[in-house]
């Protein structure tokens, strides 16, 4: 019996969160740049809000969800049993380390990820940012494009999803959401990382608008 108990409650829950997000924000998804197809992908987008993995989860279709994972931060995700419980249950997130030595290496579960064939869901800024435009890129999507040249690279625009559920707030509240995706982008030939990572946030911004 209790084998059956954890899937089937995630289930449960997927759906009323998945309705829940809907009913909150309306989950726009606007796929400008290229179409929801089940293709391999790393989706990277901006970061305002813990609000950010639920909202393109829920824009993603029902059959992309299945193959795509975010990317959280262990030391918060895990705090307390129900949030670990939720993450991994429900939303099959990779748990990164801030904290680590030197030992580890951060990119290690998402290379392992990427090499099964999943899909990820990545903020390259690291942490949530306090400003409308998004804070430098970190270099881990860069090293993730080189080892993984096949996999598209889509930039997304989260738009209003800090108002839902802004820093520091529990109580969501109702605003129109929508997240935006760009067309796909690939680390050109003799391009250094600091050269593509500022690419890559100006398509994040330039989906801000369209």
């Amino acid at each position: 019996m209790a084998a059956w108990v954890s899937p089937l409650a995630a289930a449960a829950v997927s759906l009323c969160l998945l309705g829940l997000i809907r009913v909150l924000t309306g989950a726009q998804a606007r796929w400008w740049g290229c179409p929801p197809k089940a293709e391999q992908r790393i989706y990277f987008a901006n970061h305002q809000s813990h609000a950010d993995l639920l909202m393109i989860w829920a824009a993603l279709p029902k059959e992309l969800r299945r193959s795509t994972r975010a990317v959280a931060a262990r030391e918060y995700w895990t705090q307390s049993p129900f949030r670990q419980w939720i993450t991994s249950a429900v939303f099959n997130v990779i748990y990164v380390a801030r904290e680590r030595d030197a030992t580890e290496d951060p990119l290690e579960p998402l290379v392992e990820a990427l090499a099964a064939g999943d899909s990820l869901i990545l903020f390259p800024e690291g942490t949530r940012g306090h400003f409308d435009d998004p804070q430098a890129f970190k270099a881990g999507l860069y090293n993730l494009a080189t080892k993984f040249p096949t996999v598209e690279l889509i930039p997304a625009w989260i738009a209003n999803v800090q108002r839902v559920m802004p820093k520091g707030e529990v109580v969501p509240v109702p605003v129109l959401c929508s997240v935006t995706f760009g067309a796909p982008l690939q680390v050109q030939a003799g391009e250094d990382c600091h050269a593509f990572l500022q690419r890559a946030r100006q398509a994040v911004i330039a989906l801000r608008d369209i």
